[in-house]
């Protein structure tokens, strides 16, 4: 029987099952880490991350092996999507590999930053480790499904496993509201998502988005206006689908939650929901944009402009109030949000490709900028108030250079990839054309230079003689910290100084 189910399983992996292996191995790795971490001592601890980093690593080699079969069945058949199997329920092509070393990459990160960070805890850490590599693993199901059901599963993986890490507790006594929030989020996007998806349902008769688009395609070419998504049945269906991404990547109106966790969640929890899971909501409206809202795009250009406007000012104008690091950071990230919703307004190759790059350079620049509060945290508090940041050139020079990267990066300063991030979205405006939302784009952007600023004025002020900064005297980076901001500030100036290799993996996504 054993060697009929070893045979089993090495037919399955041999044929579908190597599409969803690189999220296998994730889960994989998760479940031994929750199985070896109770047998390991307090100064042993350390190889819970080690696993976990293993497992991304894995992951990876996966995925270059799926990247070399694409592109083999592309020489063969050049108008091959891509990698297509369980029951046309997955699909492996250049926008899940692009989104999927992404989702690993700021899963890495998060990692290496957190191993000095949870030296303070008295439990957990398996669980950590091991909720992070199913969150991973579920942005990864999401992103690769064509099948509405393979992408509430997705979801639901995601946002139970970052629910619960939200939720983790600490040795001290803390608020439940960093769970609390995101639960709601969570509640709130899966309900309008499964509406949208039953809305669907009902009108095409099937689950499979890339049936639903080839159907939409042909009433297109029949001259249908728009395939037909203007009936109000339709309507409906994108519009919930729309609200459902939309809580996901935090846009205006939409974001109530996000400041809620960033300001009561612990700081790489924080980080991680800014990096990863909010790319995974930009992946899955992306998907949700090629599959559905292409054919009506002349009618939802309002929606995305929309929603990009209040995301820019509304994200702005309450990041500017702001005197907690973390909260102003995370109304950073609704501005942040909002330009890259203005991609999808220009809705041509220069507004798309700049889209993923920005989106690429965003995960490593807000990783960075977590991970020098992270270096920063207090046993018992992940609260930075600005004026905690006071005199941190002093403390360490490096965390204070290395801010000071970060800032102008999310602030769209050259020479660093920010800034160019926002240059390809107004360039592509421009050639929309949509010249007033250029204009605007610009406008809020010098906002963002001044609170941005602000965190840098404060790291590199002179403290007050009454001015108590930390308990210890001067930071220590780990070695693994060191690593993570090596690669994200790497990363930061360089695709600001060659973005050439970098554009051409955001074409590559979008097939460009």
């Amino acid at each position: 029987m054993i060697h009929t189910l070893i045979n089993v399983m090495r037919g399955f992996l041999s044929r579908d099952g190597v599409l969803i292996l690189p999220e296998m191995e994730l889960a994989l790795f998760a479940c031994g880490i929750l199985l070896i971490d109770r047998w390991l001592a307090v100064n042993e601890k350390h190889w819970n991350a080690l696993l976990a980093l293993a497992g991304t690593a894995f992951s990876g080699f996966t995925l270059n092996a799926q990247h070399g079969k694409m592109q083999a069945l592309r020489e063969v058949n050049p108008e091959s999507p891509g990698l297509l199997g369980l029951h046309q329920s997955v699909l492996v092509d250049p926008f899940f590999l692009f989104f999927a070393t992404l989702f690993l990459a700021a899963t890495a990160l998060i990692i290496l930053l957190s191993v000095r960070y949870l030296e303070t805890e008295e439990h957990g850490h398996g669980a950590y480790y091991a909720l992070l590599l199913f969150a991973c693993m579920g942005m990864m199901v999401m992103v690769s499904g064509v099948d509405v059901i393979v992408v509430l599963l997705g979801i639901e993986v995601m946002g139970l496993s970052c629910f619960l890490s939200a939720g983790l507790s600490r040795s001290e006594p803390r608020e439940p509201g960093a769970a609390r929030s995101y639960g709601f989020l969570w509640a709130c996007s899966s309900f309008a998502l499964a509406g949208g998806f039953l809305m669907l349902y009902r009108l095409f008769q099937t689950t499979n988005l890339g049936r639903v688009g080839a159907l939409l395609e042909v009433r297109v070419d029949n001259g249908m206006p728009f395939g037909g998504l203007t009936a109000w049945p339709a309507s409906l269906a994108l519009v919930l689908l729309a609200a459902g991404a939309f809580f996901l990547i935090d846009a205006g109106l939409f974001h109530w939650f996000a400041p809620g966790i960033c300001g009561s969640a612990r700081t790489p929890i924080a980080g991680y929901l800014n990096v990863a899971a909010k790319t995974a909501g930009f992946a899955l409206l992306l998907r949700f944009f090629s599959f559905l809202f292409v054919f009506a795009h002349q009618k939802w250009i309002h929606v995305w402009g929309g929603a990009a406007i209040v995301s820019l000012l509304w994200g702005n104008i309450l990041a500017l109030r702001q005197t907690k690091v973390g909260r102003l950071l995370a109304y950073g990230s609704v501005a942040q949000t909002g330009f890259i919703l203005l991609g999808l307004v220009a809705g041509n190759e220069a507004g798309f490709s700049g889209m993923m790059y920005y989106l690429g350079i965003y995960v490593f620049m807000t990783a960075g900028a977590f991970g020098i509060l992270i270096v920063l945290q207090r046993r018992g508090s992940d609260a930075i108030e600005l004026r905690d940041l006071d005199g941190l050139y002093r403390r360490s020079p490096a965390a204070a250079l290395l801010l000071l990267i970060f800032m102008m990066s999310l602030a769209g300063i050259p020479p660093t990839a920010g800034f160019l991030a926002k240059y390809y979205i107004v360039k592509a405006l421009m050639a929309a054309p949509h010249p007033e939302l250029a204009a605007f784009a610009v406008v809020n952007a010098l906002f963002a230079v001044y609170y941005y600023g602000r965190i840098v004025a404060h790291a590199w002020k002179r403290p007050g003689a009454d001015t108590l900064l930390f308990e210890a005297p001067t930071l220590t980076i780990s070695s693994g910290q060191t690593v993570a901001l090596t690669a994200t500030v790497f990363v930061s100036l360089a695709a600001g100084l060659y973005p050439e290799p970098f554009l051409r993996l955001a074409r590559y996504a979008f097939g460009q």
